[in-house]
């Protein structure tokens, strides 16, 4: 039988203590053994009840909390989840705590919302799953990517789909593309607000121009465009002139936008001309969608267990068949390059 998470909830709010506590005490498998107000009644709980996940607010009075994230990853690492207003700065600080190794984020509530906080005791319980093993990712200078004119860029279309953990793993692997890279498209589990700083953050760290897709935005070699989170899919169409189309659809896999809408539309665009990789995340979303691919000629790629912050995702496309290597978090980026790099002779 497993132990139900023990959760620390932090926030400087005692009404939204109070919220976040009821919804996760809802949850048979998820015991909140505590409560704190800042950083200095917070880290006092961590020694004296040894939680397995905390869930902490960006913004507290006397150390905010990414000070305080750094803290914890410093001298007592373990599964942070981050609790943000959606709004552009929050989205900024939440980016920065998961690159700083938070396991997950979720927005706060905004006035009549039928579900705030969504899936939050899911993502709690995920995160207590993961505690024996968690260790703050290797921080460090990212190799620089291949020059231009050392990649000739094939006619490929690259499609990517992550989850939990897929910021760090979105930067390492976007971080080794050329700026002439292959078009890529990616869907990433984000609340809405978060994707265009995402976007933005990963225009700044890599070398080719990362952006929010728009509806009717056409695919170029050089450019990566990212879902807009939230309140539509994105797929690619039109194999005359391949172009980002959103969507209004119901969610699917519980996600809007998911990664399966996504790779199902490469599968049906591209076929053998694509490469889909999907990496670290909860639940499986994604996974029939790129065994479609594999089986309409696409190259695939899932992420191994080992360098998932969650291995989900993955782990369900490799059952079904859908993965044709499973690689390591650092060997992904790369081994895309190799699977759409021009032929010598002509393409």
């Amino acid at each position: 039988m497993t132990l139900p998470a023990r959760v620390l909830v932090v926030d400087d709010s005692a009404t939204m203590r109070g919220l976040i506590t009821a919804i996760l005490s809802s949850d048979p498998d998820v015991n909140v053994v505590g409560q704190a107000g800042d950083a200095m009644q917070a880290r006092a709980a961590i020694k004296e009840l040894n939680p397995d996940v905390v869930t902490l607010d960006i913004e507290m009075p006397n150390m905010n909390g990414l000070e305080f994230l750094e803290k914890i990853m410093t001298l007592r690492p373990m599964p942070v989840i981050m609790v943000s207003t959606l709004t552009h700065r929050g989205a900024e600080a939440t980016l920065a705590a998961l690159e700083i190794g938070a396991f997950d984020c979720v927005g706060k509530p905004t006035p009549g919302e039928r579900h705030p906080f969504g899936d939050l005791a899911e993502k709690v319980k995920a995160a207590a799953r993961t505690q024996r093993q968690y260790k703050r990712a290797p921080s460090g200078p990212a190799a620089p990517p291949p020059a231009v004119a050392d990649f000739r860029v094939g006619r490929k279309i690259v499609a990517i789909g992550s989850s939990t953990g897929g910021v760090e793993a979105l930067i390492a692997v976007l971080q080794k593309f050329p700026a002439n890279c292959p078009p890529t498209v990616i869907t990433q589990h984000m609340p809405p607000t978060f994707t265009r700083s995402f976007a933005e953050r990963l225009n700044r760290l890599c070398a080719p121009i990362v952006e929010e897709a728009t509806d009717g935005a056409r695919l170029e070699i050089g450019k990566i465009y990212l879902a807009p989170g939230g309140e539509r899919h994105l797929q690619v169409v039109n194999a005359a002139a391949p172009h980002c189309r959103l969507i209004d659809r119901d969610p699917v896999n519980g996600h809007r936008p998911s990664v399966d809408v996504l790779f199902d539309s490469v599968a049906e665009l591209a076929g053998r001309n694509a490469v889909g990789a999907i990496l670290t995340g909860m639940g499986r979303d994604g996974a029939a969608g790129l065994l479609k691919m594999r089986h309409a000629g696409a190259r695939t790629i899932g992420q191994n267990e080992k360098t998932c912050v969650v291995y989900g995702m993955p782990r369900v496309a490799y059952e079904l068949g859908a993965v044709e290597q499973q690689l390591p978090l650092t060997a992904i980026g790369e081994e895309i390059l190799k699977m759409t790099a021009a032929r010598k002779e002509s393409e």
